[in-house]
């Protein structure tokens, strides 16, 4: 009988001890920032608790907003529906039987104002988890902010505004890979002088792990999509030291408890380095910052409860890799969008983490141990295969169009669920310590006749409104489209005007075409 060979998901395989440490004389707060970005990590300010919400209409969101707020959430996120994350209004025939269903309707500024009221936008941070139409939701949100009275200089948050990954991982984009690329260096551009203080791009690994990457790979991609929007950035004449400032990073984290610690440590290392040799000199332009969110595709149907404890477990694993933000999954996600009283206790595992559990006591707690240090070496080295092969192709955008890492993310998700359907990987509750049980938890529905609401309301919109400024805004944003200026102060006119994201995306299209 062959001797049992443990892995990590990656594949790495583990020894039984480990022995001889690394180099360990790094301090946190210090290139390469293996250890953490800021010296005295959680001791100075916990993690921001940042729970994603949105369904239904912008009404019905904006409740769940002052009740998480209410909870102790401490910086909001947001989740769109699929229309507006491709680009069409709640009334378009696309849009039938997907409105408000993954996340919340918005069809204009109207919505926004709608969603954030009672919210003073200079009191909060907002991630906004939109790829494709993220500068017209930056717009609207800038927008209301202006309304409100507040200093554009002093808002903050994140727009996710990463459209590599949708091609390689996940499919919301609208126009070809060119097109969206001049967008999101239109955003880096235009935040760097109006909005200093806003992410301008989460890139994201996420998706690419809820497509059935391993942790290795989907930390080798997100960084190479990373290297490709830098490059872009750096092509466009901008400044590293002050646009990779406000780039930030989206990462998930799955049950492999120190895989997921191992990877967040290498992410810091490896992009410190990628940063460094792009010309970034600043200390701010080298660090890799991060949101976690557990792993979504982790959950099971089956006995939703124990996803309680997978939830905790990430969460802890997030932490002590040195999030700067974290999501913590409902438990019952695998069947529906959260109900509250999922919601609540995902926000209480954060807290009893943070509060309860001295994990926040001192600064990467499990540095110096020989296997998280030799796991983290192990990682960075898988990873900069893959990155090396990336930058060969000739970067992300090549790699994508060849079909190269959406047919890696594949095997690796073929590969995973073959181990789940032999019994080779166990998955309490699914394939081994299973039982027949009747479904016993509450299920969140959202209800069709939000379609119905959402298109009275577009259409009392376009009978309140100056059609005549909407259709001058459309007409400048279409002359800026095919020429080479920043086309968000365009875009900000027209949300301004109460252009719906439907007219403004299809003006784009009509210039740029479709993917």
């Amino acid at each position: 009988m062959s001797e049992k060979k443990f892995t990590t998901t990656s594949n790495i395989e583990i020894k039984e001890v480990y022995t001889e440490p690394s180099e360990m004389n790094e301090l946190p707060g210090e290139f390469p920032f293996t250890r953490g970005i800021q010296k005295d990590m959680y001791r100075g300010r916990p993690w921001t608790m940042r729970q994603y919400a949105g369904f239904s209409t912008a009404e019905e969101s904006n409740k769940r907003y002052h009740y998480l707020l209410g909870q102790g959430t401490m910086g909001l996120s947001v989740a769109f529906d699929l229309p507006t994350q491709i680009g069409y209004d709640s009334d378009h025939e696309l849009s039938e039987g997907e409105v408000g269903k993954v996340g919340v309707a918005i069809d204009s500024l109207k919505d926004i104002e709608i969603l954030f009221d009672g919210i003073e936008l200079k009191n909060i941070t907002t991630s906004m988890t939109i790829n494709a139409t993220a500068p017209i939701l930056l717009a609207m949100y800038i927008a209301l902010a202006k309304k409100q009275g507040a200093d554009l200089k002093q808002i903050s948050g994140t727009i996710q505004n990463d459209i590599l990954k949708e091609y390689a991982a996940r499919g919301t984009y609208i126009y070809p890979p060119e097109a969206s690329m001049r967008l999101i260096t239109d955003v880096f551009e235009y935040c760097s002088k109006e909005v200093p203080k806003w992410n301008t791009i989460s890139i994201s690994g996420y998706h690419i792990r809820e497509a059935g990457s391993t942790a290795v790979q989907e930390l080798a991609f997100t960084l190479a999509n990373g290297k490709t929007y830098l490059k872009a950035a750096l092509q466009k004449g901008l400044d590293i030291n002050v646009f990779a400032k406000r780039l930030s990073f989206f990462f998930n984290c799955h049950n492999n408890f120190f895989e997921e610690i191992a990877k967040f440590r290498a992410a810091r290392r490896m992009w410190a380095h990628i940063t460094k040799d792009l010309g970034a000199t600043d200390a701010g332009a080298q660090k890799l910052r991060f949101h976690t969110q557990t792993g979504g595709s982790t959950l099971t149907a089956q006995q939703p409860m124990n996803n309680i404890v997978r939830v905790t477990n990430q969460a802890l694993a997030a932490v002590l890799g040195g999030t700067q933000s974290l999501h913590t999954n409902g438990y019952d996600e695998a069947i529906s969008l959260p109900t509250e009283a999922a919601a609540k206790i995902a926000l209480r595992t954060q807290q009893i983490i943070a509060f309860e559990s001295g994990a926040t006591d001192t600064v990467d707690p499990l540095a110096g141990s020989y296997f998280i240090e030799a796991l983290t070496d192990e990682i960075e080295k898988a990873a900069q295969v893959y990155i090396d092969k990336i930058d060969i192709m000739g970067g992300s955008v090549k790699a994508i169009e060849q079909d190269y890492i959406q047919q890696e993310i594949a095997r690796s998700a073929y590969e995973y669920q073959t181990e789940i359907e032999s019994g080779e990987r166990i998955l309490v509750g699914v394939n081994k310590f299973t039982e027949a049980e009747a479904p016993a938890i509450n299920v969140f529905r959202v209800d069709d006749s939000i379609r119905k609401m959402q298109s009275e309301k577009i259409s009392s919109l376009k009978n309140s409104r100056d059609n005549n400024a909407v259709n001058n805004c459309l007409q400048k944003l279409d002359n800026a489209a095919k020429g080479t200026a920043n086309l968000m102060p365009f875009i900000l006119d027209a949300v301004e005007n109460y252009a719906t994201l439907g007219e403004i995306s299809d003006t784009l299209r009509h210039v740029f075409g479709e993917y």
